[in-house]
């Protein structure tokens, strides 16, 4: 298995952004099984013709969203993603709750301002 990245250049999205979204996507939908090695950040770096500082800073972003784990010198690894990614989220709405409670919103003016930042976000 090979990890297939593509850093467009001419994108808007800077390369360390790019590296980061295409592993996380790989890893969520499972082309990436939970332990697949990922390689060096030189390694990858001297693969895509990036900066080793750009590729640690992707894998420093995977790593802090739960997507990937580094275990020391034995390597990168992709991790069991799905499960880190659903307590984020859960302790980010929970809160977001507290927060609109204590500015004395409203539940449906709490449910409007999450619609409405899902739909930015989701692009619906």
């Amino acid at each position: 298995m090979t990890l297939r990245i593509i850093v467009d250049t001419d994108s808007p999205a800077a390369p360390y952004e790019q590296l980061r979204a295409q592993i996380a996507e790989r890893a969520r939908a499972g082309a990436l099984p939970v332990g697949y090695r990922l390689p060096t950040v030189r390694g990858l770096a001297e693969e895509l013709g990036l900066a080793a500082n750009t590729v640690a800073k992707a894998y420093k972003a995977l790593e802090a969203d739960g997507v990937i784990e580094t275990r020391g010198r034995n390597g990168t690894f992709v991790a069991a993603a799905g499960d880190a990614a659903a307590r984020r989220a859960a302790a980010a709405a929970a809160a977001f709750a507290e927060e609109a409670h204590r500015l004395g919103l409203t539940r449906e003016a709490a449910t409007e301002a999450v619609t409405d930042a899902l739909r930015a976000a989701y692009g619906n």
